[in-house]
């Protein structure tokens, strides 16, 4: 993992200016129902132990309650990871309805329609609707090494955090499985049977699937593959600092893009910012696109100069997840994907 700590843009910044973390995942609707989520059966019933509860977070704070706490709040892909553990989360914050009303990429397998939701968008949050919620814990990710909770609002962000204490995942500079163990750890101290087979299987599968990556990798070398969200006026390349994905797939061999540092400077390291026009400033044999709804999906891009590329004529274009629900079952399919676009992929760099 890399552990280069050179000058960051603030997150806000960072989501202002859009790219790898972005573009502020800005929708439309925000939404609101009633406080009710399930978990998947099949993944046992979460069951907290009785008695004190405490989790350390990856700021370095330990929460402590007289219990496990089960009127939870949490950034929606926080949520849908969880609930792929048997974890309901009844409150959500966050991309979890698109503006057509639909769940939200991010919102994994939950039924947002029977979900709290208390802000739709970046810098949404209705403090109010969420005092009245009383939630134990507030639980979300960190993209910076600063802790900052995502997607809780910057003005906002101490009358939240005087109702409940808060937990933080780390995003940030470390590659998948570690993000994914910490959310396994948090997930089973708040009941979920770790044990359950279907749990077990997700954790087989992934560790596969990254065997996968692996092996194509190494035996597709000379494929190269481009990081890409694009928006209506530039389009971004990021690299493979920071993000959990890139960082990992870049250590399991793929041939990762990457922008000089110079061109990544005025995002502290994340990502690039090319006009339309160039592009094509990278030769790409496979594109990985942002998934996220708040991006420009491949199908919808109209200009000319992406039509052309090498990559997108020959077909080679599949989705990327910059913000991966957290969970083994949910991470999987982006390691297989990759693997297999590699494996088929055509050198047309």
């Amino acid at each position: 993992m890399s552990n280069a700590r050179t000058a960051r843009l603030p997150r806000r910044g960072i989501l202002a200016a859009g790219g790898a973390l972005g573009l502020g995942a800005v929708l439309a609707a925000c939404g609101g129902g009633d406080a009710k989520s399930g978990g998947s059966d099949s993944t046992g019933a979460a069951e907290p132990e009785s008695g004190p509860w405490s989790f350390k977070d990856d700021r370095g704070t330990t929460v402590k309650l007289d219990k496990a706490p089960t009127n939870i709040v949490a950034f929606t892909g926080v949520a849908a990871a969880l609930y792929d553990y048997g974890i309901e989360v009844e409150g959500v914050f966050g991309p979890t309805r698109t503006t057509a009303g639909k769940a939200d990429v991010q919102a994994g397998d939950m039924d947002v329609s029977k979900l709290t939701i208390f802000g739709n968008k970046f810098d949404s949050f209705n403090v109010e609707q969420y005092a009245a919620f009383r939630p134990e814990v507030l639980i979300s990710t960190t993209f910076d090494d600063a802790g900052s909770l995502w997607y809780v609002p910057e003005a906002s962000k101490d009358k939240i955090a005087k109702l409940a204490p808060s937990v933080a995942v780390s995003v940030y500079d470390r590659q998948m499985p570690e993000p994914l163990q910490r959310m396994a750890e948090l997930a089973e101290s708040l009941g979920a049977d770790m044990k359950a087979a279907k749990v077990v299987e997700a954790k087989k599968d992934f560790e596969a699937a990254a065997e996968r990556l692996r092996k194509a990798a190494k035996a597709r070398p000379e494929i190269k593959v481009l990081a890409g969200s694009a928006a209506p006026d530039v389009f971004y390349v990021s690299g493979s600092n920071y993000s959990i994905d890139l960082e990992y797939f870049k250590a399991l061999g793929v041939n990762i893009v990457e922008p000089p540092e110079e061109a990544k400077k005025a995002t502290g390291g994340w990502f690039e910012t090319l006009s339309w026009e160039n592009v094509d400033t990278y030769p790409a044999d496979v594109i990985i696109m942002d998934d996220r709804a708040s991006t420009i999906q491949p199908a919808d891009i109209t200009e000319g100069t992406w039509k052309k590329l090498p990559a997108v004529k020959a077909g080679q274009v599949i989705s990327r997840s910059p913000e991966p629900i957290l969970s083994y079952d949910k991470c999987t399919p982006l390691l297989d994907n990759l693997a297999e676009a590699i494996e088929k992929a055509k050198k047309v760099s």
